[in-house]
């Protein structure tokens, strides 16, 4: 099941678009059939959890809070069973419109990338280190292109 919220009150969101949008990223990934949650904040709710979570006293754009260690996320699911919930992505509505501005993208779009990146950090990706950025990056471009979706961020990210 693909939970989600929206806490804003500027921006409208479809919340079944969203979650038909995260379904076909998990099936692109290798997890169909996997859940998550995704909510959609403000900056202000994102500088918040950024600083409690990560010591980082701003807003972000994305941040991940997965369930299992990298390690431990089953990548193909049988049937039956329980769901297999991956964790939480937040994104700032805030910051994903002030990005998709500078990228002359649409927010739409913006939100899709940052859904991207908030996916592979539950999947255990991470980009601190240049190796990993470079991993991170080619999976995020591989998700994008599985889903029709323009990457801009060449040379910046």
């Amino acid at each position: 099941m693909i939970y989600v919220r929206n806490a804003t009150r500027k921006h409208r969101i479809g919340v079944r678009a969203w979650q038909r949008r995260a379904r076909t990223l998990l099936s692109a990934a290798g997890l169909a059939g996997a859940g998550l949650s995704l909510s959609f904040v403000g900056d202000r709710a994102m500088r918040r959890l950024n600083r409690e979570h990560r010591g980082k006293d701003r807003p972000t754009d994305v941040l991940s809070f997965p369930l299992f260690e990298p390690f431990a996320v089953p990548r193909k699911r049988s049937g039956g069973g329980p769901e297999l919930l991956l964790g939480d992505v937040v994104i700032s509505l805030d910051t994903a419109l002030r990005q998709a501005r500078e990228y002359d993208a649409s927010l739409d779009d913006e939100v899709e990338r940052l859904l991207i990146h908030g996916i592979l950090h539950l999947i255990g990706h991470d980009h601190e280190l240049p190796d990993e950025r470079k991993r991170m990056v080619r999976a995020e471009r591989r998700l994008a292109r599985a889903v029709g979706l323009s990457w801009p961020y060449d040379g910046v990210r």
